[in-house]
């Protein structure tokens, strides 16, 4: 019985004033599970361990990504060509932005029922990660696509140190400095 129908039987059992129908119907058919919501903070470390993890390739759509750090000195760099806004105003902000910043996901979300244990997260884009929300991937008829390679793609990540490293007056923006750093200790212990 597709979702709809049994929508429909819920209704019909209301018309005949039959709740206790209605409540069995649900309860059996299409219940609401009720979920203990936790927390989701991930520090810059975490997520890069997650990006090397899986190769920054968008595990929702198999493409490429780019370390959020190489993504913002294009930004300061070239602020009016390659525009960033810190609330992701679309229209402030360069669509690369959405395609191409890496961030995580619960593969099955935590709204959901998901864990919010490494197992359950992917690498994937701002933007489908918006796309995704909460739902799952069989309601979206996505796959999750392979690992990546890091030694193959990593993201900017090696022409980011580097170019830092060469200007060093970067690193006086806390979003630079704050990648930096998580990039320098995770891949000193890779």
């Amino acid at each position: 019985m597709s979702n709809s129908e049994i929508i429909e039987s819920i209704c019909l059992a209301l018309n005949e004033n039959n709740k206790e129908e209605c409540k069995r119907i649900i309860n059996e058919q299409y219940p609401f599970n009720y979920v203990d919501i936790q927390s989701r903070h991930y520090s810059h470390k975490k997520l890069m361990q997650l990006f090397i993890r899986d190769g920054f390739i968008d595990r929702y759509s198999g493409d490429k990504l780019v370390f959020p750090g190489a993504l913002m000195v294009l930004s300061k760099e070239l602020p009016v060509d390659f525009p960033y806004q810190q609330n992701w105003k679309m229209s402030e902000c360069h669509i690369g932005w959405w395609h191409l910043f890496p961030t995580a996901d619960h593969i099955m979300p935590i709204a959901r029922g998901g864990h919010n244990d490494y197992d359950n997260l992917v690498c994937t884009s701002m933007l489908r990660n918006s796309a995704k929300s909460n739902y799952t991937l069989e309601e979206l008829g996505w796959t999750l696509y392979d690992k990546g390679d890091f030694n193959e793609w990593d993201g900017m990540t090696s022409w980011f140190i580097q170019y830092v490293d060469r200007n060093t007056q970067l690193l006086e923006i806390k979003y630079i400095k704050d990648w930096y750093k998580a990039a320098k200790r995770v891949l000193e212990l890779k």
